[in-house]
């Protein structure tokens, strides 16, 4: 069992972050901000990417793919905004897509939390400090995020 464990301190980190984190669940019931350490944690289902098979026709078995618990920590966070969803739903599940970072005045910016259906958490940082942690065994899922369909 090779447990994930990254740390981004710069955009080119944050990438590829991103894209470890792309089509992770997360349940807004879960997200956390903790303003006086400035840390944002949000604990994930993450869909194990690193693993999959590429594509190679249209049938395949079911449960070749894998998801995995994880947290996704941010540090050095000064603020937090929402859109797009309620943070009072705790049943809402949101799709994470992707991690985008907007330079402000260095080494300050903003990190994006973009979801599917236009959901977003945005992130006022005073520098890239995020980690991606697995906390245990994977488990199979029957299906793989397709990002092809309409």
């Amino acid at each position: 069992m090779d447990l994930l464990r990254l740390m981004a301190l710069d955009a080119a980190d944050l990438d590829i972050v991103s894209a470890h984190v792309q089509d992770a669940v997360i349940r807004v019931a879960d997200l956390a901000f903790s303003p006086e350490r400035g840390q944002f944690t949000v604990p994930i289902n993450r869909f194990v990417w690193e693993n999959t098979p590429p594509r190679q026709g249209f049938f395949r078995r079911r449960g070749e793919y894998e998801r995995r618990r994880s947290v996704l920590h941010f540090d050095r966070v000064l603020g937090v905004r929402r859109s797009g969803f309620r943070q009072s739903d705790d049943d809402a599940v949101l799709a994470l897509l992707a991690l985008r970072w907007s330079a402000g005045e260095e080494p300050s910016g903003t990190i994006d939390l973009v979801f599917a259906g236009g959901a977003a958490i945005r992130l006022d940082v005073e520098c890239i400090e995020a980690q991606l942690t697995d906390l245990g065994a994977a488990w199979s899922t029957p299906s793989r995020p397709d990002h092809d369909r309409g």
